[in-house]
């Protein structure tokens, strides 16, 4: 048997020790200190509508207003 290790009675296995107080509080500080905590994020407004837009693209316009009339003439 290694040093640290208790033998179990009649069966032979090995059981580990307990662990001592203070070795489990620095094991705990250290999971709480290096877990990811939540954040809350509020969307920013913007200040105006975008520098670049769609609004005088010809796609922009319904598909009615795109469709070729041969018979308007106009």
């Amino acid at each position: 048997m290694s040093s640290g290790t208790v033998a179990d009675s009649g069966t032979g296995i090995a059981r580990r020790p307990e662990i001592e107080p203070e070795v489990l509080a620095v094991l705990a500080a250290a999971v709480d200190q290096a877990w990811p905590r939540p954040r809350l994020t509020v969307p920013v407004e913007s200040a105006g509508p975008p520098a670049w837009r769609f609004s005088g693209r010809w796609w922009s316009r319904p598909a009615t207003v795109r469709r070729d009339r041969p018979w308007a003439g106009g």
